[in-house]
């Protein structure tokens, strides 16, 4: 079982100031202790679910590109980025610089986009959902065809795109992998099994991780894809595993045993580097060990 980190509170003591000297710790940290990935949210505005919309957040490739010099082996990526918020050929783009500067570490996290408030408040257009999924799977195949070697046009009916030229191409190879995150049965999770490298569920519990793999086994077997080519991956527990890493344990084999094969966990503040730190020390070892 392997595991990332996931930063998405900038509540830190002492205010902007010490937001990158965090983001730097933290991310190295990850590095240290064997972690897969290193995320931030792609976000305009905090979500209100977790804190207010006042509360402070960086825009998330920007951040990444920060976090691309400052480590050595952690992939990075955004969990997720709303379609809504860049147009698909340009986030290509993004996508490919920051797989070129970071030395082929980039992955491309993508979902439908969710958050109303934020589009609103700074002039964002924000179609209805069922719009939102059409441009989703429009941008995925745009996202595929520019990290690609076919530079012809896209005609789509939300995109047209005269070239899809794109130099230079992604170090990693064929492409960075594409994780669509959400747990959507009927759209989200038929996207995964057409064009993902991996799903990023968000789920309750275990048995809603089960019932969500299995839906995402029909639509593979609906469209042909192997299912066993699709990474599985879910977002961790947000309490902190420290404080029962037995139970954290057993629930990670849970999961291994329905075949997960990553958790994301939250770098949890005031001090997001040495809740790494002491998670590599505590549990990675025993973590490695499952699966």
């Amino acid at each position: 079982m392997r595991f990332g980190f996931h930063f998405l509170d900038f509540n830190l003591p002492d205010g902007p100031a010490s937001y990158a000297p965090a983001l730097r710790a933290t991310a190295a940290a990850a590095d240290e202790v064997g972690a897969s990935w290193f995320t931030v949210m792609d976000h305009f505005f905090q979500m209100e679910q977790f804190r207010t919309a006042h509360d402070p957040m960086l825009e998330g490739w920007t951040t990444l590109g920060f976090l691309a010099a400052v480590t050595e082996r952690v992939r990075l990526g955004t969990v997720v980025t709303g379609v809504t918020y860049r147009h698909p050929g340009l986030l290509a783009k993004i996508g490919t610089t920051l797989d070129v500067l970071s030395g082929g570490r980039a992955f491309m996290g993508i979902g439908a986009a969710w958050y109303e408030r934020e589009h609103k408040a700074l002039g964002v257009p924000y179609p209805p959902v069922a719009e939102r999924f059409e441009r989703l799977e429009e941008a995925l195949r745009i996202i595929r065809q520019m990290w690609s070697e076919d530079e012809g046009p896209f005609e789509g009916r939300h995109y047209q795109l005269a070239e899809t030229i794109n130099v230079p191409a992604t170090l990693s190879r064929p492409h960075p992998p594409i994780v669509i995150g959400g747990s959507g049965e009927k759209k989200t999770l038929r996207l995964v099994a057409q064009y993902a490298d991996a799903t990023n569920l968000i789920v309750a519990d275990t048995d809603q991780a089960a019932h969500k793999l299995k839906v995402l086994r029909r639509h593979c077997e609906d469209v042909g894809r192997d299912y066993d080519s699709i990474e599985k991956t879910v977002m961790g527990p947000p309490s902190n595993p420290l404080e029962d890493v037995d139970g954290f344990l057993r629930l990670a084999e849970t999961y291994a045993g329905m075949g997960v094969e990553h958790i994301h966990l939250r770098a949890l503040t005031p001090d997001p580097a040495a809740h790494v730190t002491a998670f590599g020390e505590k549990v990675a070892p025993r973590l490695a060990e499952i699966g």
